[in-house]
């Protein structure tokens, strides 16, 4: 039957139907996704390795460079401990990144 010859009530209903439809498709992959996530300790240990990596990284990258800088131009203040909250800040968001691309990859599956 046609939208236009469809009383309010019934146009209504059928909105209704549509909307529970696609709800019930969302729940039932929400579902699935939470019973069908056996990475195993394998793939914990993974994102733990690339989280942990992608923080010390740049943080001891920031250290050794403020080590060379305050040994090369000595002042008033601390290079080393500059860089180091600058390597642990930017070290945070490719951690970020990386666990966010993560869960992308899991979604996705």
């Amino acid at each position: 039957m046609n939208e236009e010859h469809l009383t309010p009530i019934e146009r209504l209903r059928r909105q209704a139907e549509d909307f529970t439809k696609k709800v019930s498709a969302k729940e039932a992959r929400k579902i699935k996704g939470k019973f069908q996530k056996d990475e195993g300790i394998w793939f914990g240990l993974g994102v733990v390795g690339i989280v942990g990596w992608s923080v010390v990284i740049p943080t001891l990258i920031g250290t050794a460079i403020g080590l060379w800088i305050d040994g090369a131009w000595p002042s008033r203040f601390s290079w080393t401990l500059m860089l180091l909250i600058l390597g642990v800040a930017l070290g945070c968001l490719n951690a970020w990144y990386w666990v966010n691309k993560a869960r992308e990859t899991i979604i996705k599956d």
